[in-house]
């Protein structure tokens, strides 16, 4: 179902973040994120005027992982910002992604090594919508894998939203041996 039509309103600012995922001839996979800002309109920031269309943010961040979704491998630039010179140097920063699972508290990890002033705040957010960007990647492979092998293994997906819950109707049509037998009482 689509949102109510809104009230009269004018477009001011525009975020934009996109993840590509690209499987590697070596095994490894790319995520490759972006995180953009366009303002409508011409703004003062205190670096100087940026022109209305113009990003106020352009950034970039690569993670390789690997099948396990550990970070084999991680790269950021910033291409516009609102502080040249200052905010386009923490880059290098964001190396210390490598070795962390994508998996396993890759959100609390994170913040221990990249929040306030560790890291720049857009591109560790950006960072967040990554493990579920990997799942999304991986989810056609997985589900290949688990038909052909008729795996014994629990689906990764169940419980980890209200769909899938598993005693609810969506697990019981979807995924009946995994399904909870609900009591009445």
């Amino acid at each position: 179902m689509p949102l109510s039509s809104p009230a009269p309103r004018k477009l001011r600012h525009t975020r934009a973040i996109t993840v590509e995922a690209y499987a590697r001839d070596d095994g490894l996979w790319d995520l490759d994120a972006c995180i953009r800002d366009i303002k409508t309109h011409d703004i003062e920031l205190p670096s100087g005027q940026r022109p209305g269309g113009l990003p106020v943010h352009d950034l970039k961040l690569r993670v390789t992982i690997d099948r396990d979704m550990l970070v084999t491998d991680a790269e950021a630039s910033s291409d516009a910002v609102p502080y040249p010179g200052y905010c386009d140097t923490i880059a290098p920063a964001y190396k210390k992604l490598i070795g962390l699972s994508l998996m396993k508290h890759f959100r609390l990890h994170l913040k221990d090594r990249l929040s306030g002033v560790l890291g720049c705040t857009h591109l560790t957010e950006l960072a967040q919508v990554l493990p579920t960007a990997a799942i999304q990647a991986f989810a056609d492979e997985a589900m290949e894998n688990r038909e052909a092998a008729q795996s014994a293994e629990r689906p990764y997906e169940l419980d980890r939203c209200h769909a899938l819950r598993t005693d609810g109707p969506a697990v019981a049509k979807y995924y009946p041996r995994w399904a909870l037998k609900v009591v009445s009482g």
